[in-house]
Formats: C-alpha cells, sequence, structure tokens
C-alpha cells in the first residue's frame, strides 16, 4: 500500500504539471513567447524565449531550467550551463517537436518579464514595409503562410508595389486555398514582369485550381518560350498531368506525362508520374 502511494503521489504530481504545461506549439508557433521544452530526466524543465532575428531567423534564447513543486509551483534552479554562462542564442530550425508556452501566471515565479528588456533592439523598425516583407517571407518558408499574410497584408497597405510583395502574397492565398486572390495578386506582379518565371509558374498553378486549365496550359506554352528554368516548366506540366489523372482524362495525362518527362530525366516528379502511370494501367 506504501508503495501505491507513493506511485500515485508521483502521477498527480506529473498530472499537475502536465495540465500547467501543455506541450502542443511548434516552435514556428511561439514568436516572442517564453517555452519550455518536455521535462529532463532530472524533473527539470529548460526554458527560454523564441524571437526572430532578421539575419538569424527563428532564435532561441536560453534563460535556465525550472522544477515544479508539489503545490504546482515554478522553481527556477541554477544549472552547470547557467552559472558558467550565463544565457546563450541558439538558432532554430523549424520542427515539429512539441513544446510548451508558459502561462502569464507563472511569470513572477521565474522572475520574467512578458518580454525581455533585450527584445527592444530586435523591435526596430518592426513596422517597416522591409521587416514586414521579411517575416511574411520567412514564415511562408516555414509553410506558416496563415501567419505570413499577418505581415505581407501590412506591408501592401504601406507599398502594394514592393519588389517581391505581391508574388509572396499569391503563395499565402494559394497554401490556403484563396485562388482568386492569388490571381489578383499574380496579375499584378506579370503586368509589370511579364517574364517573371516564378510567378508565372504559380499563375499556372493557380488557374490549375480554379479549374481553369486552358489558362494554365497558356501559361506553360508562354513559359516554354523564354523561361530558362527547366524546374519551373516541369512543375508545370506534372502540375497539369496531375489535373488530367484527377479528371481521368487519360489522353491528356499522358501527353502532358510526356511533356513533363522532356525537361528533367529523373526526380521526384517522374517518380510521381511513374505511380499514376501504373494506377491508370
Amino acid at each position: 500500500m506504501k508503495y501505491i502511494a507513493i506511485i500515485l503521489i508521483l502521477c498527480v504530481i506529473k498530472l499537475n504539471a502536465q495540465n500547467v504545461l501543455k506541450f502542443d506549439k511548434r516552435n514556428v508557433q511561439c514568436e516572442d513567447k517564453w517555452i519550455a521544452f518536455q521535462m529532463g530526466k532530472d524533473s527539470t524543465y529548460t526554458f527560454g524565449f523564441i524571437y526572430i532575428d532578421s539575419q538569424a531567423g527563428l532564435t532561441f534564447n536560453y534563460e535556465g531550467e525550472f522544477k515544479i513543486d508539489k503545490a504546482g509551483k515554478f522553481n527556477r534552479q541554477i544549472s552547470e550551463i547557467s552559472r558558467n554562462v550565463g544565457f546563450m542564442k541558439v538558432r532554430l530550425e523549424p520542427n515539429r517537436v512539441a513544446i510548451a508556452e508558459i502561462p502569464e501566471s507563472k511569470f513572477n515565479e521565474l522572475k520574467i518579464q512578458q518580454f525581455p528588456k533585450w527584445l527592444e533592439s530586435y523591435k526596430l523598425d518592426e513596422n517597416s514595409i522591409e521587416k514586414l516583407f521579411r517575416w511574411g517571407y520567412m514564415y511562408n518558408g516555414w509553410n506558416e503562410c496563415e501567419k505570413a499574410l499577418t505581415y505581407l497584408e501590412k506591408a501592401e497597405k504601406i507599398n502594394p508595389n514592393y519588389d517581391g510583395l505581391q508574388t509572396e502574397l499569391a503563395f499565402s492565398y494559394n497554401a490556403l486555398e484563396k485562388y482568386d486572390k492569388a490571381e489578383i495578386a499574380l496579375n499584378k506582379v506579370i503586368k509589370n514582369k511579364p517574364n517573371d518565371c516564378y510567378s508565372l509558374k504559380e499563375l499556372a498553378y493557380t488557374y490549375n485550381h480554379l479549374q481553369q486549365l486552358k489558362k494554365s496550359i497558356d501559361v506553360y506554352n508562354k513559359m516554354t518560350s523564354f523561361c530558362s528554368e527547366k524546374a519551373f516548366i516541369q512543375e508545370t506540366a506534372y502540375n497539369l498531368a496531375y489535373q488530367y489523372y484527377l479528371l481521368k482524362d487519360k489522353k491528356n495525362f499522358t501527353k502532358w506525362n510526356n511533356e513533363a518527362r522532356k525537361w528533367i530525366s529523373e526526380n521526384q516528379y517522374t517518380k510521381n508520374l511513374d505511380t499514376l502511370e501504373k494506377e491508370f494501367k
């Protein structure tokens, strides 16, 4: 009975910690947040602050460790790293490791403020079009397109003609299935830069999802007349082949399957096409 009671107490402590800390976030969702990593073997949690450095990108500022006592209080610990280093900054790569956002109710216990004083230097000109575009570009690169739009749409209000902005907006809109908005943005780009192959590729993708395959084919034909980026041309042909595969149109699938293979003989697109061919047969 004694051992059962001890086990039950340990389970309650663990459950209390889990209730306070919800490990349901990814690092790219925690800009300007205090976070904790999952508990280590010695029952400590490593914690720190995640922010974006315009040069380094997503960054973790290590602040130390803490333990959670039986009452649920967060007690900051003096670790060997804290003693010898104090703090350190680590560049983060976006990943799916589950981390927890530290509740504001625990800030006093950890002796931290919502926003560290040192963060101010990273927030200079945060509403400038350059920073808004840069942040939107980074979030698109991390496939956090909804978050990217919060920056890119602010940038558009300042200067809709900022170089690269409409293409980034279109990338977000396409990812979020807002194809009508993507078409508008891309046509703005192509009006000023008719030979922008990346934007043309994105426009063909948009037309595919608007079920306007003739327009997509027109874009493809235009691209083949001057684009040097074979990968963009192949991707456009592959997307058309895939659309005809979905439509169960074997004749047109075969045509665009052959077109896609003309540009690069072997890569992920051709492997995908091999699979689609087998399924058609």
